[in-house]
């Protein structure tokens, strides 16, 4: 028997009415399908676990569900040749934690295909502070290099040099300003909440601007200042940053904190050529992955990824949920799932 957290509705219960609790009973008979079962050590909150616990149903897609899109642990039993008990692996994605009983628990089955095995010089716990959030962060990277605006960023050439980052004291923001700093670029953050200007500063952040500007309508086509951009904010932020991008730059976008509507003009892509990436860390392949997984290795600072994470226990996780959602939590959570 092991622990986990359960999120349900009660079949008398009206649409949108969950609870959740700590259950204390499970057996592996409940965790559902999969070749390889996991001892879970940790997994982490993110914006779309804040969801699940709420009983969203665009993410809680089983009723009951464990959440959690994110695990780290060590093999307990495996019918997959690639995989023998005691390996040290991770999951991100996959409908972890959405269509599937996900990280939020002592114990999960999964399919061998969703494994990566945790990567030389990162433990457990950073590995889960890095988490899907992280994981975000470097494939944003990854694509703006893919779409040569950091190359021409550091190069100085007619794209200038800043990056922008929205979002930025969220999860993904902080990782993603780390790694670009650690990269050697100029990183500008973009966040509501000021006060955290000093912690921004402290990941590599060589300026910080208040949000609202960002945050407000604006014209389809503005001064051109960014030669590549992170957002995780969506709505009228992602479209004044597209107006902001200069000729030949690149946004990736990969959250919709303020709104999944984008109100922009096509003016910027036909006159400027920029790029418009979509990041989807869910259902990327494995090579990916492991190249993602490898580069986290290298470019990411992990004294300062354990300065911006905080741990808590599987009991104390559900309280999270609505910090989370209102942009109220700072960095990494990571779930210590057996304290």
């Amino acid at each position: 028997m092991f622990r986990a957290l359960r999120v349900a509705r009660p079949a008398d219960a009206p649409a949108g009415i969950f609870r959740v609790d700590l259950v204390e009973d499970f057996d592996d008979d409940s965790l559902g399908e999969g070749n390889v079962v996991v001892d879970v050590q940790y997994s982490s909150l993110n914006f779309k676990d804040g969801m699940a616990l709420r009983g969203d149903p665009g993410v809680a897609r089983l009723n009951p569900l464990i959440p959690g899109i994110d695990l780290v642990g060590s093999v307990a039993a495996s019918d997959d040749p690639r995989w023998k008990v005691g390996d040290q692996v991770l999951v991100n994605g996959w409908g972890l934690g959405e269509t599937h009983n996900g990280g939020f628990s002592e114990r999960a089955r999964v399919s061998g295909d969703w494994l990566v095995a945790l990567p030389d010089g990162i433990t457990a716990r950073r590995a889960a502070a890095i988490g899907t959030a992280g994981f975000t962060a470097m494939l944003s990277v990854l694509a703006l290099e893919r779409a040569d605006a950091l190359a021409a960023a550091e190069a100085g050439t007619v794209l200038g040099g800043e990056v922008l980052v929205t979002g930025s004291a969220g999860g993904v923001g902080s990782i993603a300003i780390a790694i670009l700093a650690k990269l050697g670029h100029r990183v500008v953050a973009s966040t509501g909440r000021l006060e955290e200007t000093d912690y921004l500063v402290s990941l590599g952040a060589s300026e910080v601007i208040d949000r609202t500007p960002l945050g407000q309508p604006g014209k389809p086509l503005q001064r051109e200042r960014w030669s590549g951009a992170i957002d995780s904010v969506g709505g009228n932020t992602l479209a004044n940053v597209l107006a902001q991008v200069k000729y030949g730059g690149a946004v990736t976008t990969c959250g919709m904190a303020q709104s999944p509507d984008v109100p922009a003009s096509v003016l910027p892509f036909i006159l400027r050529g920029i790029s418009l990436v979509g990041i989807n860390s869910v259902y990327i392949s494995p090579e990916l992955r492991s190249s993602a997984w490898k580069r986290l290795s290298t470019d990411l600072d992990l004294d300062l990824l354990d300065g911006m994470t905080s741990t808590v226990s599987l009991g104390e996780t559900p309280a999270l949920a609505e910090k989370i959602l209102a942009g109220q939590v700072r960095g990494r959570i990571v779930v210590d799932v057996r304290a």
